[in-house]
């Protein structure tokens, strides 16, 4: 499908080694927890990269799709060398059907093979066999006649939780066997997250997402790797520090996946409780802060820059 973008992927080799000890040691290496969200938008895309896709497909949903993949890619090698973690929110791709899908699968690619872990941030859950077809597709392998492959390939995926642990499970295993990691929905960063998670349960005993934060450290007890850390995470947000400090006493060995920085009002402080106190245990997502922090021609350079700065940010917590 794209005829104007050459990303020129090889395989990228693979390590079933535990996730949570890959993650450390990219955060180590990399010396900052920082996550960019690739979550690219339309409107917001330099205009001359559109421009070169609609001369070469018209006002297209393969246009779109190859801009978003040329829009990431510069992203990508702009900040490479300064940052862990990537995370592609699906939706921002699927809108565009199979043309963005195929851009979202690309974009996974070449992140991967430049160095960064890749987290798919999808949420998938269901029961059965199709949650196992949910972990194939994003962490596993599928039946490809004679063999089987793996498909879309994360490194890691967000989950959620709300069918128990027959819903989760198929995650596991597949963490479990293809060293993949899952980050489950504990305390999310939007406003009205209360009116479910913060409900009171068990006779009135704890919140739901106290509940929920005892059943990951369940589900990720048997995970646990050599940095003393779980391949099952919890996704907790930056705009609730108060909770965020509960949630990390209940799991210490959690690595968190915390979204709600930058754009949606989390800072450096509030995002300080979801670490241990190692400075380890969490990695902090800026999406809108970071990809559309310039424009025109230098977007990427702006982009860098805008990560460096979040890096710095980070840092006056320790």
């Amino acid at each position: 499908m794209n005829q104007e973008v050459d990303v020129s992927l090889s395989a990228v080799p693979k390590d079933n080694s535990n996730f949570a000890d890959k993650l450390i040691a990219a955060v180590k290496k990399k010396g900052n927890p920082v996550c960019v969200g690739l979550d690219p938008r339309l409107g917001q895309i330099p205009e001359f990269i559109k421009k070169k896709q609609i001369e070469k497909f018209g006002e297209t949903f393969e246009a779109a799709a190859n801009s978003f993949l040329e829009f990431n890619i510069g992203i990508i090698d702009a900040v490479e060398e300064i940052v862990p973690v990537v995370k592609p929110q699906i939706a921002f791709y699927e809108q565009y059907g199979f043309r963005g899908m195929w851009a979202y699968e690309e974009t996974c690619k070449y992140a991967q093979k430049k160095g960064l872990i890749v987290v798919a941030d999808a949420k998938r859950n269901d029961i059965g066999s199709t949650a196992q077809g949910y972990a194939n597709t994003f962490l596993g392998e599928v039946e490809l006649f004679d063999e089987k492959l793996p498909s879309l390939d994360a490194d890691a995926l967000t989950v959620t939780p709300y069918l128990g642990y027959d819903g989760i499970k198929p995650f596991v295993e597949a963490c479990r066997e293809f060293g993949k990691g899952i980050f489950v929905l504990v305390k999310t960063s939007n406003p009205s997250s209360g009116d479910l998670q913060d409900q009171m349960v068990k006779e009135g005993k704890m919140t739901n997402y106290e509940l929920m934060s005892h059943l990951v450290e369940s589900w990720g007890s048997d995970l646990v790797g050599e940095s003393g850390y779980s391949s099952v995470g919890a996704v907790v947000g930056a705009t609730h520090p108060k909770q965020a400090a509960e949630i990390r006493k209940y799991l210490p060995q959690s690595i968190f996946l915390v979204p709600g920085y930058g754009a949606q009002g989390g800072g450096a402080a509030d995002v300080r409780p979801c670490f241990n106190d190692d400075g380890l245990g969490a990695i902090v997502n800026s999406s809108r802060g970071i990809i559309f922090a310039g424009s025109d021609q230098g977007y990427a350079e702006a982009s860098r820059a805008a990560a460096l700065e979040m890096i710095a940010d980070l840092k006056t917590i320790f």
